[in-house]
């Protein structure tokens, strides 16, 4: 996949971000090295790994799943987006 400008211009339409022109190469040459970088990834053989192979013998600690509600937070949030109604955000129809 190569990124261009015509791509750059279909990510900020979906990501509803401007990318100033005289950013635009920079922005453009660090999306094809990360694109690069993944396509590395995909070439390593893998097979015979267990898919929980870990570097480390000790485990992740868990916590009590305890929910917490501040509603400052989501309004905070919503008070950045372009559109949105009571608590939710409104999107434009990308699925016909």
């Amino acid at each position: 996949m190569q990124v261009d400008n015509t791509l750059l211009s279909k990510l900020e339409k979906l990501s509803y971000l401007k990318v100033s022109e005289d950013k635009r190469d920079e922005i453009i040459t660090q999306l094809d090295e990360m694109i690069a970088f993944v396509n590395n990834l995909s070439q390593l053989d893998t097979d015979g790994i267990s898919d929980n192979f870990s570097m480390t013998d000790k485990s992740t600690t868990l916590r009590q799943d305890v929910p917490k509600c501040n509603p400052q937070i989501s309004d905070d949030i919503l008070a950045h987006a372009p559109n949105t109604d009571e608590h939710f955000f409104i999107v434009p129809k990308i699925i016909e």
